[in-house]
């Protein structure tokens, strides 16, 4: 270390009050309530190569505390003068930008003509043009359907903005005046966080600084290492599944192999199924410790240390190999506009590979899928069309190893904050009819998952159109745990308890006439734990709550409540008759299970192998046809099938 540990300590606690200045200026002065509401933006101290040094712990997005902004930064023409500040939202430019819609800007701070940091961050505009109002749909299949893209560009060049580049941007986008507003309310942090900075300078001096800066980063990295250090070497292969690659279309099976070797760690994505045709892929370029793909190990490191310090330091001890071509790594012109939603798969990859090597310390699946409804119509308070998010529909945590899994916002998706009812129907044609927990989603277990969040809403527009990224969930449930079970899946359905009732499964744009009601249902969180072992007063307490119902508690958990007290003599006979669920590793419930008598691991290397001899632009299409043969003939071997069809 050049630092003392002293003045590294002091200068940590600084950098972090710069980034949370800068995360506070950007909240308090955005426009959209996606922004300004559900926080979904971020904030980065980026030293002078663009690594990630400190991140605020309480505004934004949780995604990016070990982002690197290097490879965008060098994409720029012409290096940098004082007064630049340079955005881009390609996701193909430097793999900074991960979906259009996510807008990066960073600023240099030079100190005597030389550049010893830069202020970073993103914002999520909620539109930015292409094919459908918000952007975003699993039914694009290419990224120049997702909006307008700008490669690493100068927004403002010597404190000169250039009105050119915005006239382009703000002419393919639906809301121009919204997004805006957002771009500047960014810009305003940038130029915070270029004060905060040059205000350490003055505090501590720039050598100072820049010598703690680095350590930081390497402070980062030794408490990574602690952390895996502790845990014991081995292979732990763990397989996840989003619904579907694409509209009505087949499972997405995502696999990982967690290899621990002493203090560093490698995360194999090696049977991970080929890019799809949908707008699910991640961009990730293969960079080895892209913050996408490490998000998952974020939490983990957190929930083992809860005390350590995220940067991109803490990424070093991570090597991540991803195949070209598959899901995790696509190739240009894939769309990855929903890349969201496997996202969140990964997470759960992450977390279940991680369980296996910590089982003690580490709970059930979260809920995994974060729904954002976006409604675009007609607003008759202001006579304007408007693209507004209603809320994000965030599922339980799971099951954990001291307390139940957190209701209705837990674990990995938790920073999503809820919109206020109010404020969602002064600026979205909607009204709200229900809002809140949904009893018996969370997955029984000695520790109960989070409970899902439920939401209904109809509108009086003429013609509004509904977006609801990220569904998922409604077929693959959240697992369960040691004992504990899966949490309920996800529900979507148009005109509920109707005659005209419509499940719309995980349809993510459609039409929504005067007067039609939307339900939405999150999943649960699994549980963890033997249901058996759960405390009779617990479980009461839930149906007292309103979180179970009586009929729940007897299925679930062999208690018994008759006049709301718990019946012990028929809770004992109930539970006698149960079986005990043991330490069952995971509980995947009935549909993996299903899938998964057909779909073997040797079924699946065998169809990889097969795909991996074509081009990338077939395999997605070959993987099609092998799926429709099975379903056409379904007591035939995959083997002999893919046999038959990939030779």
């Amino acid at each position: 270390m050049r630092t003392d540990p002293i003045t590294l300590q002091v200068l940590r606690n600084h950098c972090r009050a710069a980034a949370e200045s800068m995360a506070t200026t950007l909240y308090r002065t955005a426009h959209s309530t996606f922004v300004k509401e559900t926080e979904d933006f971020t904030v980065q101290f980026l030293d002078a190569h663009g690594k990630t040094c400190a991140v605020p712990l309480d505004l934004g997005a949780t995604w990016y505390p070990g982002v690197d902004y290097e490879a965008a930064i060098g994409l720029v023409p012409g290096g940098y003068a004082p007064g630049d500040i340079a955005m881009t939202n390609d996701p193909y430019s430097g793999y900074l930008a991960t979906h259009s819609p996510d807008t990066n800007m960073w600023k240099p701070v030079f100190h005597k003509g030389r550049i010893i940091a830069f202020a970073g961050g993103h914002i999520h505009n909620v539109d930015v043009g292409g094919a459908v109002p918000a952007s975003l749909s699993r039914t694009l299949t290419e990224v120049h359907q997702e909006g307008i893209r700008v490669p690493p560009s100068k927004l403002y060049q010597e404190g000169v903005l250039d009105e050119k580049l915005l006239r382009v941007i703000l002419a393919n986008v639906r809301v121009p005046d919204q997004n805006w507003g957002d771009l500047k309310a960014l810009i305003a942090a940038v130029n915070t966080g270029e004060r905060r900075i040059l205000d350490l300078v003055r505090r501590f001096g720039v050598e100072t600084l820049v010598d703690g800066m680095a350590d930081l980063l390497d402070y980062g990295e030794a408490q990574a290492r602690a952390v895996l250090t502790g845990l014991l070497d081995g292979d732990y292969a763990f397989a996840d599944y989003c619904d579907e690659d694409g509209p009505d279309g087949d499972p997405l099976r995502l696999k990982l192999t967690l290899r621990i070797m002493g203090d560093s760690a490698v995360l194999d994505f090696t049977g991970t199924d080929p890019q799809t045709l949908s707008s699910m892929n991640v961009p990730t370029g293969g960079h080895a410790r892209h913050s996408l793909v490490m998000v998952g190990v974020y939490y983990v490191l957190s929930a083992l240390s809860p005390k350590i310090m995220l940067n991109f330091g803490t990424t070093r001890p991570f090597t991540c190999i991803l195949p070209e071509g598959s899901v995790v790594n696509p190739q240009h012109p894939a769309a990855v506009g929903m890349r969201s939603l496997t996202c969140a798969r990964l997470r759960s990859l992450v977390f279940g590979a991680f369980v296996q090597a910590v089982p003690e310390r580490l709970p059930a699946a979260p809920a995994g899928s974060s729904s954002i409804i976006n409604i675009s119509g007609e607003n008759r308070r202001t006579g304007r069309r408007s693209i507004v998010a209603v809320a994000p529909i965030v599922g339980g945590g799971g099951g954990m190893p001291h307390r139940d899994g957190t209701d209705g916002s837990g674990a990995d998706a938790a920073y999503l904050k809820n919109s206020p009812i109010e404020i969602t129907e002064s600026e979205a044609p909607v009204r709200v009819l229900r809002y809140g927990l949904m009893p018996d989603s969370g997955g029984a277990g000695a520790h109960r998952g989070g409970l899902a969040t439920v939401l209904e809403f109809t509108t009086d527009a003429p013609d509004a159109v509904v977006t609801a990224r990220n569904r998922d969930r409604s077929v693959f449930q959240p697992w369960g745990t040691l004992g504990g079970r899966p949490g309920a899946a996800s529900t979507f359905a148009l005109n509920p308890g109707t005659p005209e009732e419509r499940n719309l499964g995980n349809t993510d744009l459609f039409n929504l006439p005067p007067g039609a009601v939307v339900r939405i249902v999150s999943p649960g969180g699994g549980g963890r734990g033997d249901p058996r072992t759960r405390a009779a007063e617990a479980v009461l307490v839930d149906v007292r709550s309103g979180r179970l119902t009586v009929a729940a508690a007897a299925r679930d958990y062999g208690v018994v409540i008759r006049d709301a007290q718990v019946d012990a003599q028929a809770t004992a006979g109930l539970r006698a008759t149960q079986p005990a669920r043991g330490n069952q590793r995971f509980d995947f419930g009935p549909a993996r299970l299903a899938h998964e008598r057909v779909w073997t691991e040797q079924a699946y290397l065998a169809l990889h192998e097969s795909l991996a001899k074509l081009p990338v632009s077939w395999r997605a299409r070959a993987k099609k046809s092998v799926f429709a043969a099975l379903r056409a003939s379904p007591d035939t071997p995959p083997a002999a099938v893919i046999a038959r069809l990939l030779g």
